[in-house]
């Protein structure tokens, strides 16, 4: 049960972080794309990629901040059916370029991001 409540702790923090960067981002960096939702899914996949690394590094993570924070927060900050959804709405609106675009930024800064932290922590805990 203790588990569950991580997940549930750190996923309603993960949805009132992932509404407040997205609604910033979107009055702040106004491309006509959907910024706020591309900014929680990169910044979700970088922080993914570097504590998946780290806890497979350091082999100390305990459970808890493991359900709590990649499980819970991570799973409620990262969007990805609203990046689908936007998607879909972009394309019905004509606006199969910036579809495209929000496509291809979706998915080349997300995977960038994982690689990212996965790259910070190696280089952090193997130091040359």
């Amino acid at each position: 049960m203790t588990k569950w409540l991580w997940i549930a702790g750190g996923g309603a923090l993960g949805a009132v972080a992932r509404y407040a960067i997205v609604e910033f981002t979107q009055r702040a960096i106004a491309l006509g794309l959907p910024v706020g939702t591309l900014m929680v899914n990169v910044l979700g996949s970088l922080v993914l990629g570097a504590l998946t690394e780290f806890s497979r590094r350091a082999e100390w993570l305990p459970e808890s901040v493991q359900m709590a924070v990649i499980v819970g927060f991570l799973g409620s900050l990262t969007t990805w059916s609203t990046f689908a959804h936007e998607t879909v709405r972009l394309a019905e609106g004509g606006d199969w370029p910036r579809a495209a675009q929000n496509v291809g930024l979706q998915l080349a800064l997300g995977i960038g991001a994982v690689v990212l932290g996965i790259a910070l922590i190696r280089l952090c805990l193997n130091p040359r």
